[in-house]
């Protein structure tokens, strides 16, 4: 496969980030048989293309594990071949439904373990959010196999429609497994402690839910909950004092970046910075002291999808912040943290929908866009250009 490298200009130039590696972008271009990129901007190299993507994660040997909705887990040798990773769940593939997340366990070198999440039919027409964990075994021929799988959660109850699954999931440094479960498209429900929908979960790493849970008392799937009144949250991320952070798609307007605190509730649907598809207002967060209010709103919506906290070398000067991709926004969008507090500090126009972001372990960013029209979402390395 030949790699395709090009110049996308950012909205703001890549001021601070220090010299490149030369020789590494060198070798880059060389490899991918293209001319320099221009100076100011980022260098975007397309590294491959792939059906519908939705995630990816890095396997500690460089090569990558991209989910596509439909149901496929591919396995990516970067600069290679693509193979097919074998015995993934059945996935529930329409709207938003299908293949979701992938992410290791934090011990993934002794135990090889695997989390997924995805899409899962139920009968009558209803359908809700699954995690699973398997063990992954590898190939000699660029694939492997899913074994030993064992479903660890679902959303309860399942429901009709295909949108709003949220199902994005992180190890957290405390080692517990962390996972956004959008509302279904239900709203009510983001309120009820008898259901997870609209919630973020935690989980030890078995699917069993911890005894210092806020809501363990309650027993049954309230004890799951960590945090409610979430609408579709499609991105989670620590950063490095351990703060947990999660966006969420908001109404009509109204995306939010929010810090996510123990028992916090964060007021969906009874208040929101957007409003209603059909126009019907809703309340302010200012209106209802009793939620915690976002961080940072968007108005108008970018959509957001994907989340990074970076922490590399080749952008020194972005160690810390925030990189969430824009579907609607067809953006990267960089926030900058104080503490308990964020701002969107910079926007870079991708020309494409961003479904995901990553750090690679080249300490470059890593980016899927979404499905273009049949021809492939592409996959996306970012790096500095060559210092003059």
């Amino acid at each position: 496969m030949r790699m395709k490298l090009m110049a996308v200009a950012c909205m703001t130039a890549l001021a601070g980030c220090g010299s490149a590696n030369d020789a590494a972008l060198e070798e880059d271009a060389a490899t991918a048989g293209a001319d320099s990129a221009t100076r100011g901007s980022f260098v975007v190299t397309e590294m491959a293309r792939f059906n519908e993507p939705w995630a990816m994660h890095f396997l500690p040997d460089g090569r990558l594990l991209v989910t596509e909705r439909p149901g496929r887990l591919k396995l990516h040798e970067i600069g290679g071949t693509t193979g097919e990773i074998r015995g993934v769940p059945q996935v529930a593939y329409g709207g938003q439904g299908g293949l979701g997340d992938v992410v290791l366990h934090p011990d993934y070198a002794g135990n090889s373990l695997v989390y997924l999440s995805y899409a899962e039919a139920g009968e009558g027409g209803v359908a809700g959010a699954a995690v699973a964990r398997a063990n992954l075994v590898l190939d000699d021929d660029g694939g492997g196999e899913l074994t030993n799988l064992d479903v660890i959660w679902r959303q309860e109850p399942k429901v009709e429609g295909a949108g709003h699954f949220g199902h994005r999931i992180a190890f957290g440094p405390d080692g517990y497994l962390y996972i956004t479960s959008g509302e279904r498209q239900k709203f009510t429900p983001a309120q009820d402690l008898d259901g997870n929908l609209g919630k973020v979960v935690r989980l030890n790493d078995d699917g069993t839910a911890p005894k210092d849970n806020p809501f363990a008392e309650r027993g049954g799937v309230a004890a799951q909950i960590w945090s409610l009144g979430h609408r579709n949250p499609l991105g989670i991320a620590f950063d490095a004092d351990g703060r947990l952070w999660v966006h969420e798609m908001g109404p009509r307007g109204g995306d939010e970046l929010n810090l996510i605190e123990r028992g916090g509730n964060y007021g969906y649907p009874d208040v929101s910075e957007g409003e209603h598809y059909d126009l019907t207002k809703i309340p302010e967060h200012d209106t209802r002291p009793e939620f915690r209010k976002p961080a940072i709103t968007w108005l108008p919506s970018i959509s957001p999808a994907g989340f990074v906290i970076y922490d590399g070398s080749e952008f020194p000067a972005w160690r810390g912040n925030g990189f969430i991709g824009g579907l609607s926004a067809r953006a990267l969008i960089r926030v900058e943290f104080d503490g308990e507090s964020a701002r969107e500090a910079e926007r870079f126009d991708m020309g494409q929908r961003i479904r995901e972001v990553e750090q690679g372990p080249d300490g470059a960013l890593w980016l899927l866009e979404d499905e273009r029209e049949g021809s492939g979402g592409r996959l996306l390395r970012l790096t500095r250009p060559a210092a003059d």
